[in-house]
C-alpha cells in the first residue's frame, strides 16, 4: 500500500481501530491514576529520561513557570490547539520520536491536575504531551492534591469492601 498523496488531516479513521485507541488511552490514564494513588507524585518516574524531559519542557515552554505554574496546574486546551501551541508541541515531540517508545499514541490527561480524571476534567494528547507535563506536575508538587484524592478513593472503596464481606459473612 502507498502512502503515496495519503493526508492524515483528511484520513477517515475505522471504527474498530478508534476503539482500540481508546482502550490503551483509558487503560494508561488507570494505570496512571493507580500509581498517583500508591506513590508520592514527587518521587515518581514515569520514564528513563524524565530529567531530561523535565528540563526541555520547561525550557521549551516559559508559561509554564509563570503564575505559580497556573498553566500547568490547569491546561488550556484551546491554546494546547491553537496553531502557535500545535507547532511548539509538534516541535517538542519530534525531539522523542526514536527516544520514547510509543511517544505519539494517545494519552488521557486531566486538565486540572487537582482534580481527578472525570468528563470534564480529561482531554486526548500525545504519549510525550502527557510525560512532560505529568512529570513536571509531579517535580513541582502540583500533582500533591489529585494523591490525596486517590488515596481517600482507595481507602473509601476498601472500607466499602470490608463492610460488604462482613455483612455477607453474617448472613
Amino acid at each position: 500500500m502507498s502512502t503515496q498523496g495519503f493526508d492524515p488531516n483528511n484520513a477517515q479513521n475505522l471504527v474498530e481501530i478508534e476503539k482500540q485507541f481508546a482502550v490503551k488511552a483509558v487503560e494508561h490514564a488507570q494505570t496512571y491514576w493507580n500509581l498517583l494513588e500508591k506513590v508520592s507524585p514527587r518521587a515518581l518516574k514515569l520514564t528513563k529520561l524524565d530529567d531530561e524531559i523535565y528540563e526541555h519542557t520547561m525550557s521549551a515552554f516559559p508559561e509554564f513557570n509563570e503564575e505559580n505554574h497556573a498553566h500547568l496546574v490547569k491546561l488550556d486546551e484551546d491554546w494546547l490547539k491553537s496553531d502557535i501551541g500545535k507547532k511548539k508541541w509538534r516541535e517538542f515531540c519530534q525531539v522523542y520520536e526514536k527516544k520514547v517508545k510509543d511517544y505519539n499514541f494517545g494519552s488521557l490527561i486531566r486538565t486540572d491536575a487537582r482534580k481527578e480524571y472525570g468528563e470534564t476534567n480529561t482531554i486526548f494528547v500525545t504519549r510525550i504531551q502527557f510525560y512532560a507535563i505529568e512529570i513536571a506536575r509531579n517535580r513541582l508538587g502540583l500533582n500533591d492534591a489529585a494523591h490525596e484524592i486517590a488515596k481517600a478513593d482507595f481507602e473509601k472503596e476498601r472500607l466499602k469492601k470490608e463492610k460488604a464481606a462482613k455483612r455477607n459473612g453474617t448472613s
